[in-house]
């Protein structure tokens, strides 16, 4: 598995974004999901 380095103040702010015991893994899955919708959104609207 890779593993990618963060700066302490990076992992802060995950650790604010973070529900419950969500992993970081579940963390950047979804904000994956959210930056490609709105990349889709902003691409067809114009």
């Amino acid at each position: 598995m890779p593993t990618v380095e963060l700066e302490e103040e990076t992992v802060e702010r995950l650790d604010g974004l973070r529900i419950e015991d969500e992993s970081y893994d579940e963390l950047v899955v979804e904000l994956i999901n959210i930056y490609e919708a709105s990349e889709f959104t902003l691409f067809h609207a114009g």
